[in-house]
């Protein structure tokens, strides 16, 4: 089974069991740390994935870091997950819950970039456009500048992609001018 998969099908679990005990935004936040400790942790990582290093070993490092910081559930699950011998996915897991959360609940982020930095009329203007498109409850910008672009946006949902920059219009009047069509 790929990593992926088998990522999801945990994930997937883990909101089960925390719908079952009431507790499925609280465990949300406890998805968020841990992805982003393992991220900003790179020998954490190569310790999770390292099948040398001994699964009660990964299991107490986890229990050291994490102890009361997250939910007895959430220690649980990881203790299982690590003891199963798939320490190496508690990262593709915490994501996968956390867009699979974000799924449930409507939640759809949107990445802009653009050659200067958005105002808020803007980012409220592109957040309710891509509600209205996507149906979401909720809209996530996620802002960059590029100077590349000269002018304008290109602006990505999930596998859609928007591109209203001047450098995409260039580009474009270049290879119809070189094709002829103008």
């Amino acid at each position: 089974m790929s990593e992926n998969k088998a990522a999801s099908r945990y994930a997937k679990s883990l909101i089960d069991l925390s719908n079952e005990q009431n507790a499925f935004e609280v465990i949300k936040g406890d998805m968020v740390l841990l992805a982003k400790t393992i991220d900003e942790n790179s020998e954490l990582e190569a310790i999770l994935k390292n099948p040398i290093v001994p699964l009660d070993k990964k299991a107490g490092i986890l229990k050291d870091i994490f102890g009361s910081k997250v939910q007895p559930l959430t220690s649980t699950f990881m203790k299982l997950v690590v003891m199963k011998g798939r320490a190496a996915i508690l990262f593709v897991t915490a994501k996968a819950f956390i867009e699979q959360y974000n799924v449930i609940k409507g939640i759809v982020t949107a990445e802009v970039t653009s050659a200067i930095e958005l105002t808020e009329a803007s980012k409220a203007e592109i957040e309710l456009i891509v509600k209205r498109e996507t149906n979401a409850n909720q809209v996530v910008i996620k802002s960059k500048v590029s100077e590349k672009l000269i002018g304008g946006f290109i602006l990505k949902v999930g596998d859609r992609q928007f591109d209203a920059s001047i450098a995409h219009g260039l580009n474009k009047l270049k290879k119809e001018f070189a094709q002829g069509i103008l």
